[in-house]
């Protein structure tokens, strides 16, 4: 049995950041076929929802790099390592230093979230509110309003590369933490970052719902540093073309480009679809 797992943004999803028709039908002949398949996403699983809508992923899903899992089935979530306040207090300053807007997804009770954010700075920090404002299980408030006690999954926020990475060699300070950032898939000017607790990633849990599953084959197909992860405990790695080039040198096989059905259009010619 193999476990066949997508990355989403500059993998499965096109430039327009949805399925194609084309990989729409795919997907459907692979689970046709029997072969077990998933998401390994930076994206919280609202945030995807829009992005896979017209395909239903059958198997747990895996968002925000390993913090969030998703039952589609049981209607049902999983957390891995949450954070605390205490734990991104310090890290929150290089935000306000670098003029960069963090926001702070935090868990709810019912399973909604909630996400906190420090005055606004930029355009892309307009795009983001208004993104995340669109979810119905999902509320925004300002940063001062955060509880003491808070579940905080990771920290998100979006801006020029250069200040982003002063923000990644801060969070290095801290072991606890790790930062992940990529962009120009959709616009070469922002970039996103992505924090989150060091004991997790997309490898550690993608090899926990493989074994939870009984499969003996992982096969992972991505195009970010926060892929390597995966690629690491994968039997076998897929980048796509537009891949960053340390990523395509860490791939077992290059594919096409994300825009044109690459991993649809390997998937087809390795399963005979």
């Amino acid at each position: 049995m193999e476990l066949v797992a997508f990355d989403l943004d500059g993998t499965l999803l096109n430039r327009h950041q949805r399925l194609s028709d084309y990989t729409l039908e795919t997907l459907e002949r692979l689970k046709a076929a029997g072969v077990h398949y998933t998401v390994a996403t930076g994206r919280t699983h609202f945030a995807a929802m829009p992005c896979i809508q017209g395909h239903d992923f059958p198997n747990w899903q895996i968002f925000k790099n390993g913090v969030e899992w998703w039952d589609p089935s049981q209607q049902q979530y999983r957390h891995r390592n949450l954070l605390s306040q205490s734990h991104i207090s310090e890290l929150l300053f290089s935000f306000e230093e670098n003029n960069i807007t963090p926001f702070v997804f935090c868990l709810e009770e019912d399973g909604s979230h909630r996400v906190y954010h420090a005055p606004l700075t930029g355009e892309v920090s307009n795009l983001l509110v208004n993104e995340l404002g669109s979810h119905k299980n999902m509320s925004l408030h300002t940063i001062d309003c955060l509880p003491q006690h808070a579940k905080i999954t990771n920290i998100s926020a979006m801006g020029h590369p250069e200040i982003i990475d002063n923000i990644i060699q801060d969070s290095k300070k801290h072991p606890h933490l790790t930062a992940y950032s990529g962009g120009g898939v959709y616009n070469p000017d922002a970039f996103w970052l992505d924090v989150h607790h060091s004991n997790v990633c997309k490898g550690s849990a993608l090899t926990e719902l493989k074994a939870e599953m009984g499969a003996e084959k992982l096969i992972v197909f991505g195009d970010g540093d926060n892929d390597l992860s995966m690629f690491e405990v994968s039997d076998e790695s897929f980048a796509t073309e537009n891949a960053m080039p340390n990523v395509k040198n860490a791939a077992n096989h290059i594919i096409g480009h994300h825009d044109e059905d690459g991993v649809a259009r390997y998937l087809r010619k390795r399963y005979d679809l």
